[in-house]
């Protein structure tokens, strides 16, 4: 009579700890104390397509074989199926069970691979035949032409490698983020409009023009009411943290809430959701916890990110990152939003101080909205702060549409 077995679930196992099933393409292993058997793992492991890479190594007297679970010589049945080995403990009676990979053992022929290049370099395009036809049987016209050619390509050859090199210098010292924000906020004619709030542009009032829901729906409305609460207790402080952190275009509404309890309570939660987006466009890169001291709800976070963000990997995990697209549209929005909170009018400068953004590239994003800018010039000195001159953005219908600029970079000889 056969004896009873328990079966033992060796629980979460790493890719590494997975046991390997092993086939030969060539036939059939006899005795595996002949074979020294060399387990291989790829060293990057923050690239999520390679920290799985694998490579199984068997070396005989006579002949060597490999196998891996990536390229083209892989098993594909890894990715359809889960397989597991039990392995029996006699004494115990108790069988574990572990996962395991397959992988197809190939014969590796030392010098195989030099003889592919040898057959690939045969292989010639139709110009390379050409040359070398006018290299034996050309005119001595023709072939001084094919010395030229040959030399001008190896100067574009030798000039491609300094710019390169020289490139690759200027990304070690600034970083290739760095380098990417500046080519963006240097190139001012920005395609903004494809980031900017819906705009009804024939509404009859200026209200009506970036509509509130369109900035912020309804459910997102109810959801900052423990963040609003958070903001009205900021405000009982004496918005010290808020000063500290220098959000002066939030301390500024703040400062000037109205007395009707409903008037009061949007503005605390506008106040809290603009905050928010503030916060997101200096951060660049969140995680899961953004604005949880905030009372930012996890339904709030989610369509934060769905709309702000874009998702990227950042050292073998998916995070959310602020692209510079996404910035202008986190400029556009927090605009519009103001507008409602300031009685259509916006103190552009403080709104590009919070944002960490030069003046040249908001005022673009208030154009490319329609808003007409009223310079420090033109403002009332009651409204100035002494020794700050402050540029303003006002929402008046119809609203302005701005020329672009031409393009003065090439210049007409003469």
């Amino acid at each position: 009579m056969a004896a009873n077995c328990t079966v033992v679930c060796c629980g979460e196992e790493r890719d590494a700890d997975k046991a390997a099933i092993v086939q030969f393409s060539n036939g059939k292993l006899q005795n595996a104390e002949k074979l020294d058997f060399t387990f291989y793992k790829n060293t990057d492991e923050e690239n999520p397509r390679k920290k799985s890479r694998r490579m199984l190594v068997a070396e005989s007297d006579r002949l060597s074989y490999v196998g891996n679970n990536f390229g083209t010589g892989s098993l594909k049945c890894n990715n359809l199926c889960k397989y597991y080995v039990g392995v029996l403990n006699k004494d115990t009676m108790e069988m574990e069970m572990h996962n395991a990979q397959l992988f197809n053992m190939q014969p590796f022929i030392a010098g195989e691979t030099e003889t592919t290049d040898q057959v690939d370099a045969v292989k010639l395009t139709y110009t390379e035949k050409l040359d070398s036809l006018v290299e034996a049987f050309g005119t001595t016209k023709q072939k001084r032409a094919l010395s030229n050619r040959r030399l001008n390509k190896v100067g574009a050859d030798a000039l491609a490698k300094v710019v390169e090199k020289a490139a690759n210098s200027v990304i070690e010292q600034k970083g290739f983020a760095a380098l990417s924000e500046e080519l963006y906020e240097a190139n001012t004619q920005l395609d903004v409009a494809l980031f900017i709030p819906p705009c009804y542009s024939d509404a009859e009032r200026p209200e009506d023009v970036y509509l509130f829901n369109d900035l912020m729906s309804p459910a997102d409305y109810k959801e900052l009411a423990e963040a609003g609460s958070k903001m009205e207790a900021l405000v009982a402080e004496g918005l010290q943290k808020l000063k500290d952190d220098k959000y002066l275009s939030i301390i500024k509404h703040l400062e000037s809430l109205p007395s009707g309890s409903e008037a009061r309570d949007k503005m605390l939660r506008c106040s809290a959701y603009l905050y928010m987006l503030l916060q997101l466009a200096r951060e660049g890169r969140v995680n899961g916890r953004f604005g949880q001291k905030d009372g930012c709800t996890f339904n709030l976070r989610r369509n934060i990110f769905k709309t702000f963000t874009v998702e990227s990997f950042y050292k073998g995990r998916l995070s959310n990152q602020v692209s510079p697209s996404m910035r202008a549209k986190l400029a556009a929005y927090c605009l519009a939003l103001q507008l409602h909170m300031g009685h259509m009018t916006v103190n552009l400068t403080l709104l590009q101080r919070d944002l960490f953004v030069k003046e040249q590239w908001m005022m673009e994003v208030a154009k490319s909205m329609g808003l007409t800018l009223i310079k420090p010039a033109k403002v009332k000195a009651e409204m100035r702060n002494p020794g700050d001159e402050h540029t303003f953005a006002t929402l008046v219908l119809p609203l302005i549409k701005y020329k672009a600029k031409p393009d003065r970079s090439f210049k007409k000889r003469q």
